[in-house]
This record gives C-alpha cells, sequence and structure tokens, in this order.
C-alpha cells in the first residue's frame, strides 16, 4: 500500500528582512568592527538568500535597528544574547501557531477535514516544549484526542523526510489512515552574538517557517497523484564531527564544516545510483529533483554527485532564495511548488542533517 500526497500547505512568519539588511542587523547590534563587518557583508551576499522570514522580527520595514526587540545590543564582546529558556519560552509563543497555519492550508489543498485525520506527526529541531507541538496541534485543529502522535525531534534539515517514512508506516498498517506531518522550525533564535566562526554560516542562511502535508492511501488509476513509492538514507562514515545540531546556554549551536560539501560529492552518487537502482531506476530517469539547499555549496555538490545541471535544482535554490534554510519545512516547500507546478514525475527528495546523514524519498 503506497501513500499519496494528497495535500500540502505552508507556512511562514509576517515579517521578513532582506539579506542585505540582515548583515547590517548583525553588525550593527553585535557591534562587529568595520573590517570583520566587511566580510560579514561578503558572506551574506554568497550565501543565495535574497529574503527570509523571521519570527523574531517586530516589522519588515523601518529602521532596521527598530525592526526587532528579542535580541538586546550586545552589551561587551562577551555579551551572548538571550538564554536558551527565554529563546524557548519564544519558540513556545510562536510555532504552535505556525504549525497549525500550515497545516490547515494542507488539510484544505487535501480536501480533508480535520475530523477525518487520523494520525499526527510533528517534526522540530529547534525547540523542546512539553506537551509539545503534537498536543499543540491537536488542541487547535479539535482532532480527536485519542490521535495517535509522534513527534521526530533534533533531526535537523531532513526531518520532515523522516517524518513523511513515519506517516509511510501509519498508512502501510492502516490502509484506511489519513496522516497529517507539519514540520515547524523557529531557526532564527538561535542567532548567535559577536564574530563566533562556527555560527557565521547558520546565522546568514537560517529562516524561520512551518510546512505540512496529508498522507493517505494511494487511489488505483490515480494517474496525476504523487505517491511515496521508497525512502532511503545513508550515514556517512567518519563524519560525525562535520555536521552537528548541540544545546548551548544562548541557543542551539551548529557546527558545519568546510568539508561537508566534499563528502556529499564523494559518497552521495554511488549511494544514490544503488538505492534507485533497488527500485528499478537510474538516475537519468529521475525526472525531477526536490534537493534541500544548506547553501549553495550543498546544492552544487549534489549536482556534481548526480550529474545534474543547475536547471535540474532551480526550484531549490528559488526556495533558498525567497526563503532562506528554513531547516526540516523547506523540504516541503519545494515539494510544494514542484507539485503545484506538475513537475514530471519520478521526483527523488533529498536532504542532509547531522551525523552527516543523507534521507531521500522516492515519489513516482
Amino acid at each position: 500500500m503506497s501513500m499519496a500526497l494528497a495535500g500540502l500547505g505552508t507556512a511562514h512568519p509576517r515579517h521578513s528582512i532582506s539579506q542585505e539588511d540582515a548583515a547590517e542587523l548583525h553588525a550593527t547590534f553585535c557591534g562587529i568592527d568595520p573590517r570583520r563587518a566587511r566580510t560579514l557583508r561578503a558572506l551574506y551576499r554568497r550565501s543565495g538568500v535574497s529574503r527570509r522570514q523571521c519570527a523574531i522580527l517586530d516589522a519588515s520595514t523601518g529602521p532596521i535597528a527598530d525592526r526587532q526587540s528579542f535580541f538586546p545590543a550586545a552589551r561587551d564582546d562577551d555579551d551572548r544574547g538571550p538564554s536558551t529558556a527565554a529563546r524557548m519560552a519564544r519558540y513556545e509563543d510562536v510555532a504552535p501557531g505556525l504549525a497549525t497555519e500550515a497545516s490547515l492550508r494542507a488539510l484544505e489543498a487535501a480536501g480533508v477535514s480535520a475530523g477525518q485525520v487520523t494520525h499526527l506527526v510533528t517534526v522540530s529541531c529547534t525547540g523542546f516544549i512539553a506537551p509539545g507541538l503534537d498536543a499543540r496541534v491537536i488542541h487547535a485543529l479539535g482532532l480527536a484526542p485519542d490521535t495517535p502522535r509522534t513527534h521526530v525531534g533534533f533531526m535537523g534539515c531532513h526531518g520532515a523526510l523522516n517524518g513523511l517514512r513515519v506517516a509511510e508506516s501509519y498508512v502501510g498498517a492502516e490502509p484506511e489512515a489519513v496522516v497529517l506531518v507539519c514540520a515547524t522550525e523557529i531557526c532564527s533564535l538561535h542567532f548567535a552574538y559577536g564574530w563566533d566562526p562556527e555560527m557565521l554560516i547558520p546565522n546568514a542562511l537560517f529562516a524561520d517557517g512551518a510546512a505540512a502535508v496529508v498522507g493517505r492511501a494511494s487511489v488505483d488509476g490515480a494517474g496525476n497523484e504523487w505517491r511515496v513509492r521508497a525512502c532511503g538514507t545513508l550515514l556517512m562514515p567518519d563524519s560525525a564531527d562535520e555536521m552537528s545540531w548541540r544545546i548551548g546556554d544562548h541557543g542551539f549551536r551548529m557546527t558545519l564544516s568546510a568539508r561537508v560539501p566534499d563528502l556529499i560529492e564523494a559518497k552521495v552518487g554511488d549511494w544514490l545510483a544503488s538505492w534507485l537502482a533497488e527500485q528499478g531506476l537510474s538516475v537519468g530517469d529521475v525526472a525531477s529533483w526536490a534537493v534541500h539547499p544548506g547553501g549553495p555549496r550543498i546544492l552544487t555538490a549534489v549536482e556534481r554527485a548526480a550529474g545534474l545541471d543547475k536547471t535540474r535544482t532551480q526550484v531549490s535554490r528559488d526556495v533558498l532564495s525567497e526563503f532562506g534554510n528554513m531547516s526540516s519545512p523547506t523540504i516541503l516547500f519545494i515539494l510544494d511548488r514542484l507539485r503545484t507546478a506538475g513537475a514530471p514525475l519520478p521526483c527523488v527528495a533529498l536532504a542532509f542533517g547531522p551525523g552527516l546523514v543523507a534521507e531521500a524519498v522516492l515519489i513516482a
């Protein structure tokens, strides 16, 4: 029994900021010296991001210093900003609303009422609350109180693909199941103060958003359905230190080695070919690609590994430019755009996360 993606929905915070203004904001309230500020602006320009939606923003226009109040100006070079507890309190304030908004849109797109949902899967790596997002969404949507729920937590940018794997298992076990999967991230809460080399790239890339999908058993003869045909995963050897996501005293901290694109280029091509061969396909048979845009170098590495030209990942680049890297919801934003545009099948969704791990879903 295969699972069809019956409907997708997305949501993002009300306010956004251009990448140019984001660099200025960073330099201004963190007191970055002029030489480093020039380097910072160049890094932000090379990120592939044009604009980002962020829950910490109070306005999209006006004086840069007045557009947000969550992060106070650094008092000195040792100031690391709000505590993790304060950041988690903000997560609790804003994440459930975004999750609910995306879920409602997915249900509407699928033509499914909240009362028809039989299972819920939530995904998030940027916040911890209990009762969690699952309980908040159940209450907000009016789902049955006995709805089985699973939370996929702290898995990073590929978390939504793991959420689809869980949903597929539900549908495989219960053909009448209607599964709601919702991925929600408030990455902007983990902005790192000052000149922190490990966090400069995350500061320049990450943004906030939510995306949801309704999965249910596919219908025989429905030729336009996007069905989950297979899931694959690769934990790359000797890569544990290349990408990590850990809890610090002033937000969560990402380690992102410069070797990550090289590892992807070296390891992913052969694995993809082998995994697709198990499904009776070759890399050349894949008609559409939904590649998580961890950054421009990640996309280039995938293109080289799979022998793709840049046109095959253009939708990923467009989503990165328009929204930034929203972590787990991003891949669903890309799938939604491809599906709405009538992109040809089969499609491979591919994302990467701490480990270093590659996750893939074949949709056909």
